[in-house]
């Protein structure tokens, strides 16, 4: 059998529940993927939790196991994903980072999740959002941001479905050849949201190079969506080369079919607004019990091409 395709992680950790590396690992593994990951944070659990503890990595440390890694032979990588980013240090490690992997494998693809914040409010410190914009999207091969972070990109809101294209290509010219909103709320829309993916990759005859999915908006909540959106978009973009629309459909697909067994596994506790350690571990996505919809998931929301 051909080696499995080898992907560097470096995300934030919890020991008890799924966000970060710990979304993205088994996930990635399960599809076929030998997987390294560093943890940016090692936290008890996740923020909506009352209260966690643990470490925050800064640059220096990460380039330390970089040096080990180097040291014996360990650099070589296909995909690189970053995701939640704890300080302008590291963030400007990773930088550094992709530039030293693209010498061992000029066709390293980074996979960058810009977590900044979401619903208009930053939860990284202010500073790492000119490093994004000026250095990191750059670097980026395939890029995720929410609305909100789309728009801290790109300095400016986006309101309507054509603002969210035209995004999409501006983001294209700065670096990135695929660019997926991952989650964006029209105006006057309140029953639904919509993902935007768009690439300048050649597309295979009758697939869509820019296109849309609508999706109902739920009112359960969730911790690490995004973070089991990153690495599902990065298996079906490496299964279906040429396919932008199967790919996102088939991610989307796996997303909802998790997240509705949690819903029906967690009952009440999905939709409180209390935030108390009973509920917020009710909520943890059902990963283990249905790694079944990670790998195949009936579609139930079809993309449409723009």
């Amino acid at each position: 059998m051909p080696a499995a395709k080898r992907v560097l992680s470096i995300q934030s950790h919890v020991v008890h529940g799924y966000v970060g590396n710990r979304c993205a690992v088994f996930p990635l593994q399960l599809l076929g993927f030998d997987v390294d990951f560093v943890n940016t944070v090692q936290f008890s659990n996740h923020t909506g939790y009352p209260s966690w503890k643990g470490q925050i990595m800064d640059g220096n440390q990460l380039w330390e196991i970089v040096e080990g890694l180097q040291t014996n032979g360990l650099l070589y990588y296909d995909y690189l994903i970053s995701g939640y980013i704890g300080s302008a240090s590291l963030l400007k490690t990773i930088a550094s980072l992709v530039e030293l992997l693209r010498k061992q494998n000029a066709d390293l693809t980074y996979i960058c999740d810009p977590v900044m914040g979401d619903h208009e409010r930053l939860y990284v410190s202010p500073d790492l959002v000119p490093l994004y914009v000026e250095n990191i999207v750059a670097l980026a091969s395939i890029i995720t941001p929410n609305q909100f972070e789309a728009e801290k990109l790109l300095g400016r809101k986006i309101r309507t479905e054509q603002e969210a294209v035209a995004a999409c290509q501006e983001l294209h010219s700065r670096g990135p050849h695929t660019v997926v909103i991952t989650s964006f709320h029209p105006e006057g829309a309140e029953d639904h949201l919509l993902v935007i993916a768009s690439t300048t990759l050649p597309q295979e005859e009758g697939m869509p190079s820019t296109l849309r999915m609508q999706i109902p908006r739920s009112k359960a909540y969730f911790t690490g969506t995004g973070d089991l959106t990153v690495v599902l978009l990065l298996a079906n973009l490496d299964k279906h080369t040429g396919q932008l629309k199967t790919a996102v459909e088939r991610s989307l697909a796996s997303l909802q079919g998790i997240l509705q067994a949690t819903v029906k596994a967690a009952g009440d506790a999905a939709f409180a607004t209390v935030r108390d350690a009973k509920v917020a571990k009710q909520r943890e996505l059902r990963l283990i019990e249905n790694q079944h919809l990670l790998k195949d998931a009936p579609i139930q929301y079809k993309a449409v091409a723009l």
